[in-house]
């Protein structure tokens, strides 16, 4: 478990103690899962899994789950031995010194190619995420050649989690499913939103004073991506096999309206594509 706490950086009067407490924000593994496959109901196994760990799913619990897992669970998983590659895909792969199928797999999951070149495609997916290899995962699959594209409608199945582990444990949670991805200009990888329940995405605080009295005008933090990228710090990208996290302390806005449209820029004012 990883505690987090704010507001630590100045000397504490009494009366802002109870300010602390309120501001100490966790992050717990989920640990125990199994092997997730088709079928799986995700909501039952990380309520029961959070149950058995001593850290039942409470009250207003943020759930961030790793979109591979998602996607076996939705049996979302390709066999690169039955892709048929396309000409198109054959000629980028020869180009790119990259197995033709899994380019196919990446072009049937993209709207468009944004970038190739030093063996790396960049292209906007059929959720309107700009990424590379339209998000198609080939790590924490079982079997060589299978890799899984993210989920059809992550949105559609962030509200099935949320709805599932609402009915197994009573509480009202929001869920996150995570990615991971690049950032333009910057080493390294961090884990965003791809999919989003319960929670409004964006806190906007624009019209709000900073300490100063200025009034901001263009502050729009994007709290799913934060907590995502909060959460890899116990979800394990390697051999752990812990492919969820709950985030406890966080205030959020609720909302039943939340959606991955909400993160994503509009191409016309995009400055880098």
């Amino acid at each position: 478990m990883v505690a987090i706490y704010l507001n630590v950086s100045y000397a504490m009067k009494k009366e802002d103690l109870w300010r602390f407490r309120m501001h100490k924000i966790e992050i717990m593994p989920v640990i125990g899962l199994p092997i997730i496959k088709e079928g799986d109901d995700l909501g039952e196994l990380i309520s029961e899994a959070a149950k058995k760990q001593d850290t039942p799913i409470q009250e207003g619990d943020i759930i961030v789950v790793t979109h591979v897992a998602v996607s076996r669970a939705e049996g979302n998983v390709v066999n690169l031995d039955e892709v048929v590659p396309s000409p198109f895909a054959m000629t980028i792969a020869k180009e790119m010194n990259k197995d033709p199928a899994l380019i196919e797999v990446i072009l049937r999951e993209s709207n468009s190619i944004i970038r190739m070149g030093d063996g790396h495609i960049i292209t906007e997916t059929k959720h309107g995420l700009i990424c590379a290899n339209a998000g198609v995962d080939r790590s924490n699959i079982p079997g060589e050649r299978m890799v899984a594209p993210l989920p059809k409608d992550p949105d559609f199945s962030a509200r099935q989690i949320r709805q599932r582990i609402k009915e197994v444990t009573g509480k009202d949670v929001a869920v996150l499913i995570s990615d991971t991805h690049g950032r333009a200009l910057r080493r390294g990888q961090i884990n965003v939103a791809i999919g989003i329940a319960g929670i409004k995405p964006i806190r906007d605080r624009r019209g709000e004073k900073d300490l100063f009295g200025y009034t901001l005008k263009i502050k729009q933090t994007a709290i799913a991506d934060e907590l995502c990228s909060a959460a890899e710090l116990v979800i394990g990208q390697a051999n752990e096999g812990i492919p969820v996290a709950i985030i406890r302390g966080c205030p959020y806005q609720k909302t039943e309206e939340a959606s991955l449209k909400e993160l994503l820029w509009p191409k016309e004012k995009a400055l880098f594509i």
